[in-house]
């Protein structure tokens, strides 16, 4: 069975099961139609199908009429930085983001440099049925550049950023150990620590595009890596995923920081600095709140999905946003997650807090998260969760992605998956033992409701 899926963020797929040169034909055609004629941007994150990919694309786009800004290997929020910059029609990164050596993807994007709206979307699919080919005649096709300074721009932009301070991280002179899984974090995450000072320490950063591990940067993928940074005695390890917008830290004994505080962290900077508000989406942790009440700022939730948190940050102009995913958005930048924004944020933070990542961490609220999942065989997943929904009306509950109830002690995330039949449960309190008791009870009672 191919393996192609379609989401919000455009197309993924396994290359020669799926992910086609038929289908990305079509898909790119389409994109081409949704966006107009104008310029179109375009990145890859360097793994080994993404020059195939790339000529595909490029041929596609030329032949609708459109020209092409190769920016050539580079993070995806690079890709959107640049889509605005270079006031472009759309932008198309080449990445699975997280997914093994075997995917790829066409991410794409709207005008704004931003992924597309669920609106923007639909409108987008409609063309797959169009039947139009509607490709230019041969005096009339699109131009093929390159353009060279599109990270060296993106970094630019970054260390604009209020409250961060250049010149006090570089006499800091922190001490680094990265780990960019030899994706496209190779070519932008050692320029911008090394114009910040920092002392570089590379493991996993060899221009190949062969990802040496799983590339998903959760623990258990990063064995290695936790011990490099103890055995370097490092003030810190940064890990990114291969199109670099999530940041994973390590502290400088060897633990994983922790996806969830990731974004927290960043949020208390942000909001210690001016009043206003954070969004981040419904499986994130409680933490964000907490550290909001402190500055007295409020924290609004999203569905899941980075598209649904930057159309709330919009809504309720919010000042910094997110997902516990490491996932950390600031607009004055980047309109998206963005791995080299969450960097110069937790130096800068780390910097002011004047103590080591170990204790930075324990600032934070302590919280735990444990993520089940049950699989439904033939009982309808909408249908089980809606009378959950029904019995815990007298709650404080959240219907807009699933079904999400707060407590005093835990919270629940409640969502179907859209691919398996199955509901996916995410659970956060105080001690694992605590997630762990309260998810066996969620899991028992969609059993009963099944």
């Amino acid at each position: 069975m191919p393996t192609l899926m379609v989401s919000i963020s455009g197309i993924r797929g396994i290359i020669g099961d799926g992910l086609d040169p038929e289908t990305l034909v079509k898909y790119t055609s389409a994109y081409a139609d949704f966006c107009g004629k104008g310029k179109i941007v375009l990145g890859s994150d360097g793994r080994i199908s993404g020059e195939m990919v790339k000529n595909i694309v490029v041929g596609t786009l030329l032949a609708k009429g459109n020209d092409v800004i190769d920016l050539g290997i580079c993070p995806t929020p690079t890709v959107l930085f640049n889509v605005k910059k270079h006031k472009a029609a759309g932008g198309i990164q080449l990445s699975a983001s997280h997914n093994p050596n075997q995917w790829n993807a066409l991410k794409l994007l709207n005008r704004q440099g931003e992924f597309m709206s669920p609106e923007e979307n639909e409108t987008m699919l409609n063309y797959l049925d169009s039947g139009e080919n509607n490709y230019s005649e041969w005096n009339r096709l699109g131009k093929l550049s390159e353009y060279k300074n599109g990270v060296d721009d993106h970094i630019d932009a970054v260390l604009k950023l209020n409250y961060i301070d250049v010149l006090k991280i570089r006499k800091r002179k922190f001490k680094v150990l990265l780990d960019c899984v030899n994706g496209a974090g190779v070519y932008s995450m050692p320029k911008l620590l090394t114009r910040l000072g920092c002392k570089v320490i590379e493991m996993n950063c060899e221009k190949n595009g062969i990802f040496p591990r799983l590339p998903e940067p959760i623990p258990e993928n990063l064995t290695a890596t936790l011990k490099a940074v103890k055995k370097h005695k490092a003030d810190i390890g940064i890990v990114v995923d291969p199109d670099v917008d999530r940041l994973v830290l390590i502290t400088e004994d060897g633990k994983p920081f922790g996806e969830e505080n990731t974004i927290t962290q960043a949020v208390k900077f942000y909001l210690s600095k001016k009043r206003g508000s954070a969004v981040v989406n419904l499986s994130t942790t409680r933490g964000v709140d907490d550290v909001a009440d402190e500055a007295g700022c409020r924290v609004f939730r999203s569905p899941v999905g980075e598209a649904n948190v930057v159309k709330k940050m919009k809504e309720v102009k919010a000042l910094i946003g997110g997902e516990g995913s490491g996932g950390v958005i600031v607009p004055k930048a980047v309109f998206g997650r963005d791995a080299l924004t969450g960097t110069v944020i937790m130096l800068q933070h780390l910097l002011e807090f004047g103590g080591r990542m170990s204790e930075l961490k324990k600032s934070l609220p302590q919280y735990v998260i444990v993520k089940k999942k049950i699989e439904l065989g033939a009982s309808d997943p909408d249908s089980v969760i809606q009378k959950l929904g029904e019995m815990y009306s007298q709650e404080k509950i959240n219907l807009e992605d699933g079904l999400r109830i707060d407590f005093d002690d835990h919270w629940v995330h409640l969502r179907k998956s859209n691919t398996e039949p199955i509901i996916r449960c995410i659970v956060e309190s105080a001690t694992k033992e605590k997630a762990d008791k309260y998810a066996e009870k969620y899991l028992n009672e969609i059993i009963s409701l099944k």
